[in-house]
């Protein structure tokens, strides 16, 4: 399959826009977070739907995350998501032996994508997870384009492989990050609980803070 098709003379970005249908957006939250925390951005989730859609009819936008039911903060914002175009799925965290908190959503992530496979015709999945290239492969064989969004450093090159387009992180990181109203750091109190409480209520001052509560 064809790769980078924005930087290949056959196809034309407008060109590569226009094949791409009906699109359905898969978006791994714990991975979408870690990333942005290396790129050193804030996600501005606004910009990120537009820009993944690209202009094409979208079917549905999911994002998947690991969720902490005390976490106020938390429910705020994935409320917010759920009102501002995205379909939300969430999964409890679970406590391993060592004490750190998960929990992995690529089983639903996969069989979303099979399930809705007939619906859409292309997938935009937000992961660099190889776990999920088998799926990605699966629905790349029903027909479907496959375009894989994320930061290089943290995609197996299995996924990238079996993608249609693969879009690094680093390259529109200025077209999905929000505007800072002044610099503040990012404090991570519990890396455990990172993907799902760094998520402050985007109601809320920019100026803030963002920490994380157990």
């Amino acid at each position: 399959m064809l790769n980078n098709l924005e930087n290949d003379s056959i196809f034309t970005p407008e060109q590569v826009l226009e094949n791409r249908g009906r699109v359905a957006i898969f978006i791994d939250g714990s991975n979408l977070f870690y990333a942005a925390l290396q790129l050193g951005i804030e996600i501005d989730y606004t910009k990120l739907l537009c820009r993944l859609t690209g202009g094409s009819r979208l079917l549905r936008a999911f994002f998947y995350t690991g969720v902490d039911r005390t976490n106020e903060k938390q429910q705020g914002f994935l409320l917010w998501m759920r009102r501002n175009g995205y379909r939300v799925i969430a999964k409890d965290l679970v406590q391993l032996p060592d004490g750190s908190k998960k929990a992995n959503l690529d089983v639903e992530i996969a069989v979303d994508m099979m399930a809705l496979v007939d619906s859409y015709d292309t997938a935009v999945l937000v992961s660099g997870d190889g776990d999920l290239a088998y799926a990605v492969n699966s629905v790349s064989y029903r027909g479907v384009r496959v375009e894989v969004v994320s930061l290089r450093s943290m995609t197996s090159d299995s996924l990238i492989n079996v993608s249609d387009r693969y879009i690094d992180l680093e390259a529109i990181k200025e077209d999905i990050q929000k505007t800072p109203r002044q610099s503040y750091p990012y404090r991570v109190i519990d890396r455990s609980l990172a993907p799902i409480g760094y998520l402050e209520d985007p109601r809320e001052s920019d100026s803030q803070q963002i920490e994380m509560q157990d």
